[in-house]
């Protein structure tokens, strides 16, 4: 009997060693996807602090709280089901799909600079306007979060689709607890930031009020900041999804020509190799997001945005 039991034991401590190793390799793959899709959550960082400005301050974080959870409830009950059945049956949609919200990304980017170049009327317009309820605010901002929350399920999905069924669906589970958790965290903490900074430059202490005015004065500037590396971000990560996605499909003209300038970069800079030939892919990658995105733009432009100036003004 105490054979048995040891036997048992043994049995036991195997299973929960391979129990531990799976749990470690659910959470490397789900951090090898997560950093695919770092572009996509460094835009959705950037975008949500926007929906909260001119709020009161006692309103904000419950607003985040909000706008977060509806961003888990679209990951983990549509989205995630959605992929995963499309990773299952139609696996070679996959490309396709992460190609289009590639464009999208490359879209988002480009008009935001266009907005910034020309379209700063906008920006004043909406300034004018009464701010909107919360119901409407949340909705909008979910809404958004919806688009940016399916590219990075899909963008991870990609990066696991030759794992098994379920473990896909843990990875991609641990992807969605672990950036909404990121993001909305950092949200809040950007939210507040100018609001504890308030209170510490009323404290006597003179180092702690210079600090806190230091807080103050710099949100702004950390906002700008993140606006720029969202802008950055989706152009980067939608011109590569794009150039990978072109390859894929049969179109290897562009991918080879950058892999082959990033082996001549790599080769001829010695030990900054690594670093070049990564800011080498970066850059060209931004450069056909852009270049896409633009054609996007000016497609929009003249084609929806003219139809509904035509409207308004009838």
């Amino acid at each position: 009997m105490a054979a048995g039991l040891a036997a048992l034991l043994d049995d036991v401590a195997v299973l929960a060693r391979a129990a531990a190793a799976s749990v470690d390799d659910i959470g490397a793959a789900a951090g090898r996807a997560s950093m695919k899709a770092t572009g996509v959550v460094v835009d959705d960082a950037a975008v949500t602090p926007q929906y909260v400005r001119g709020l009161a301050a006692e309103r904000e974080i419950p607003i985040v709280r909000r706008i977060a959870l509806g961003s888990l409830r679209n990951k983990l009950l549509v989205i995630l089901p959605a992929v995963l059945l499309l990773s299952q049956f139609l696996p070679w949609l996959l490309t396709p799909i992460l190609m289009i919200g590639g464009a999208y990304l490359c879209y988002e980017g480009a008009e935001k600079i266009w907005e910034k170049v020309g379209g700063g009327h906008h920006d004043a317009a909406a300034e004018d306007q009464a701010p909107p309820d919360e119901d409407t605010i949340v909705t909008g901002a979910v809404r958004t979060d919806f688009i940016l929350s399916a590219e990075i399920m899909v963008i991870s999905l990609n990066e696991v689709v030759d794992e098994g069924f379920w473990s896909r669906a843990a990875i991609l589970a641990v992807v969605a607890v672990a950036i909404t958790v990121l993001v909305y965290g950092f949200v809040g903490l950007i939210v507040k930031m100018d609001d504890v900074g308030l209170k510490l430059s009323q404290r006597p202490g003179r180092s702690v009020a210079r600090f806190g005015r230091g807080l103050v004065k710099a949100m702004p500037k950390l906002l700008a900041t993140l606006t720029v590396l969202g802008m950055a971000a989706m152009l980067w990560v939608g011109g590569h999804i794009l150039l990978v996605g072109t390859d894929e499909l049969g179109f290897h003209l562009l991918y080879d020509a950058l892999h082959h300038l990033e082996e001549v970069v790599h080769d001829a800079t010695g030990a900054l190799g690594g670093v070049l030939a990564w800011f080498v892919d970066t850059l060209a990658s931004a450069l056909v997001g852009l270049a896409v995105g633009a054609v996007i733009v000016a497609v929009v432009t003249l084609t929806i945005h003219r139809r509904r100036s035509r409207a308004g003004s009838h």
